[in-house]
């Protein structure tokens, strides 16, 4: 069956009868997991066979946000805790290595449990005076430092089989309030934007998946978030980034967005959207979401054939009780 261009959620730890019916009736591209979803290792796994079971493919994306810090939908007691982005920026001349062998690390916990893709790196450049929304999820400060940290960690999810999805592009940085909660205006000029914002998603601009930004920049298109403004997709995340991957939204559950949800994947879809994303489950929303998403085909349908293509087929040897070790005494020691 063609796959719709949607990754959609599920209610809990183990699939419903009703929700596995929906899955099969609609076949979604992907899945994405939330902590409500994550019990120990061996529910995980089986909720992610389920998942693949209803859509009849076995490598359908079942993605996360595995960041660390205050994004880190598993850990303690089954997985480790991993630190905020922010501490990566801090280690100085080990900061490049660490940041990759933690997302190292990072794919190891996943992919064990059969999830294929983490919503990281944090590609945002936070400035003075932003909503913290970002804060310590960021790599840094500077451009510049966001991207060489990010593209480690891409890396290093990469080379543990699971793809990398950059966010919040074309930059969530100087956004005054949470995107969850409210619609950002940022007023910067394209010029700054470019200089700044953009600057890590155009050096990462390679890489298979992103995820857009709910958030309205007042000089590209004032009347419109990126997710559903086809000026910022066409001319700023194609063109000027020259992004030509899979782009996904952000949440169209999030309060940033109005309006029925047909209506809000259908704005997307018209902008310029590949796939989108509803994430908290609600089978009503997402009966809703699906009236407004087409099927997987075209240019949208050759990026995710693409980015699945990226997937290893052997993540190859790792000693991950050794690389474990190195990684936790460098924390301690820069601590």
């Amino acid at each position: 069956m063609t796959a719709r261009a949607v990754i959609l959620g599920c209610s809990g730890r183990s699939l419903l009868a009703e929700e596995a019916a929906f899955f099969r009736d609609v076949q979604p591209w992907g899945f994405i997991l939330f902590k409500r979803n994550i019990g120990s290792p061996e529910e995980v796994r089986a909720l992610t066979a389920d998942l693949r079971a209803t859509v009849g493919r076995e490598d359908a994306p079942i993605l996360i946000d595995q960041e660390g810090g205050r994004v880190q939908r598993m850990g303690p007691p089954h997985w480790p805790a991993y630190p905020a982005g922010r501490r990566y920026g801090g280690l100085n001349g080990s900061a490049v290595t660490m940041a990759r062998l933690g997302a190292r690390l990072m794919a190891h916990d996943l992919a064990s449990v059969g999830i294929n893709v983490d919503c990281a790196p944090v590609l945002d450049v936070p400035v003075a005076g932003a909503h913290d929304v970002i804060g310590d999820r960021a790599y840094g400060t500077m451009p510049d430092t966001v991207a060489e940290i990010g593209r480690a960690v891409a890396e290093g999810l990469m080379a543990g089989g699971v793809l990398p999805v950059m966010k919040h592009i074309p930059g969530h940085g100087r956004a005054g309030c949470d995107s969850h909660k409210g619609l950002p205006v940022v007023e910067a000029s394209r010029a700054d934007l470019n200089a700044h914002d953009f600057r890590p998603f155009r050096a990462l601009a390679d890489l298979p998946l992103a995820m857009s930004a709910h958030v309205v920049y007042a000089e590209l298109d004032p009347s419109r978030p990126a997710t559903q403004s086809r000026i910022v997709i066409e001319d700023v995340i194609r063109g000027l980034i020259g992004f030509d991957g899979l782009l996904m939204t952000d949440d169209l559950s999030m309060h940033a967005l109005d309006g029925a949800f047909r209506t809000r994947a259908e704005a997307a879809f018209a902008a310029g959207i590949d796939v989108a994303l509803h994430c908290n489950g609600d089978m009503a929303e997402m009966h809703g979401v699906l009236e407004g998403t087409p099927a997987l085909a075209g240019v949208a349908l050759r990026r995710a054939e693409a980015a699945l293509s990226r997937l290893p087929s052997d993540a190859g040897d790792f000693d991950v009780r050794e690389a474990r070790a190195r990684f936790e005494a460098a924390l301690s020691v820069a601590a």
